[in-house]
């Protein structure tokens, strides 16, 4: 089988990259300003319209509601004037005084009806009759609309009743064309239309102008930071509102907190380099010299170096774990995971502890470990065999405190300051660096702890006191 060409390869991968595996967008970045003014509008319009459209139909009824009142009104004028004839026949006794009931299709009628006999209009309908419901008899008008008259819709009220000498079931009617109460009510809502949509971008513009003017501290604050780059300041002092305090002090915080670890970082570079300058020139000199001891200055200056750098890396590796972020270990946990290496490697010893078992320090477990690690190992290297570890022996609200304590000879008093040197050993005799204690110093410090040195009351050896800001 041929191999396949090498161009057939990259476009093919070239072809699967841009199918399976584009490049993802970056995330979007809204505006505050315009996330605020849209759902500022969007509320204000919202409200408007529901309101406008409540508005609308309460006004539009009322004006429907006076229409009716004055159709009910003549309605009434008819009954109280209208009288049975000798013939059987309704007949007014008055005239009802409205002159447009004597014009034709003048667009306000009116219409008695009822039994056997043709209905009697006004001479307003001309030769037009209303087409009465007369379907109720009751005490009350009854109102609805007609488009029975082409192109000329009408509002009926009607009413049936017994008028006093006649057995007739008589309804009389009262309409009028609703051009009129249209026009009314259009012009009630185009009233309504013009001044919700005023009213709108009225109250658009000012919560516009009220995000503008309530987001300035925020671009005071940008300003702020843009001058830190520039003119050279550390802080952010210019005062600003309530809301907007409390990020500047974080940010504060934040800038204070960098230049803290800044400088932790330029000490330890200057600390290690200081340190490892001794070492390094002894071993140039004895290179140069072709001193005959020149092995064992390699191994012993080597191991020096050696020191000095894990000690500066455990000091490098408990600040960059402290600025990850707040941490919980519980003690009594990582006492017991030390305690149990611990046996492994001094099996006819005994270690108790004692304690509350529910203790949380603010403290990386990782960093834990590794100090009380170093004060049990200590204390079971060079003590008597019996070692004590007691958790929250001082029960304190800000800070936990830890006493480890051996059988051993202890250290004298004017020795417990130098033994936190690096380096530093009383007992030689026995393997190890010297670096425990100072690296144990170090480490509790930088989470704000710290650790004291005493004799211990029970067992009579040394006793640690370590103390640790609670979680």
């Amino acid at each position: 089988m041929a191999p396949a060409s090498p161009q057939g390869e990259g476009e093919g991968a070239v072809d699967g990259a841009a199918e399976g595996h584009a490049p993802a967008s970056p995330p979007r970045r809204g505006s505050l300003a315009r996330r605020m003014g849209l759902i500022a509008a969007g509320w204000i319009s919202l409200l408007l319209l529901v309101g406008g459209l409540a508005l609308d139909r309460t006004l539009a009824n009322q004006v429907k509601n006076n229409f009716d009142e004055q159709l009910e009104y003549v309605l009434t004028a008819m009954i109280a004037s209208a009288e049975i004839d000798p013939f059987g026949d309704v007949y007014f006794y008055r005239s009802l005084g409205d002159q447009r009931f004597l014009e034709p299709n003048s667009g306000f009628y009116w219409q008695i009806s009822g039994g056997e006999t043709d209905p009697w209009p006004s001479r307003s309908l001309w030769d037009r009759t209303i087409a009465v419901k007369g379907d109720h008899f009751d005490n009350e008008a009854h109102f609805y609309d007609s488009d029975q008259f082409a192109d000329e819709p009408i509002r009926v009220a009607e009413r049936t009743i017994i008028l006093p000498g006649s057995e007739t079931r008589w309804t009389f009617a009262v309409a009028s064309a609703t051009e009129e109460m249209d026009a009314q009510i259009q012009q009630v809502r185009a009233i309504l239309i013009w001044s919700f949509l005023v009213l709108g971008l009225g109250l658009i513009a000012m919560a516009l102008l009220q995000i503008r003017y309530g987001l300035q501290p925020l671009r005071r604050v940008r300003a702020a930071i843009s001058r830190l780059r520039t003119s050279g300041d550390n802080r952010i002092t210019e005062p600003l509102p309530t809301e907007v305090q409390p990020l500047v002090e974080e940010l504060n915080g934040l800038l204070e907190h960098s230049e803290k670890q800044a400088e932790e970082a330029r000490t330890h570079a200057g600390n290690l380099a200081h340190a490892l300058k001794t070492p390094l020139t002894v071993l140039t000199n004895a290179a140069t010299a072709r001193s005959p001891d020149l092995n064992e200055a390699v191994f012993r200056e080597t191991r020096t170096m050696q020191r000095h750098v894990d000690h500066h890396l455990a000091r490098a590796r408990a600040v960059g774990r402290r600025a990850v972020g707040h941490a919980r270990t519980d003690v009594r946990a990582s006492a017991e995971a030390v305690r149990r290496a611990v046996e492994r490697l001094y099996p006819s010893g005994r270690l108790d502890i004692a304690g509350k078992k529910d203790s949380m320090v603010a403290i990386e477990r990782q960093d834990l470990d590794e100090i009380l690690g170093n004060l049990i190992e200590n204390a079971a290297k060079y003590g008597g065999g019996s070692v004590f570890v007691t958790v929250d022996a001082e029960p304190d609200e800000e800070e936990c405190v830890v006493w480890v304590e051996d059988d051993g000879m202890g250290i004298p008093e004017e020795e417990r300051n130098r033994i936190f040197d690096r380096g530093a050993r009383l007992d030689t005799g026995k393997p190890g660096t010297g670096l425990g204690l100072a690296i144990v110093r170090d480490v509790a410090e930088i989470y704000g702890g710290g650790v004291t040195l005493t004799e211990s009351e029970d067992l009579g050896g040394l006793q640690v006191e370590l103390r640790l800001p609670r979680a």
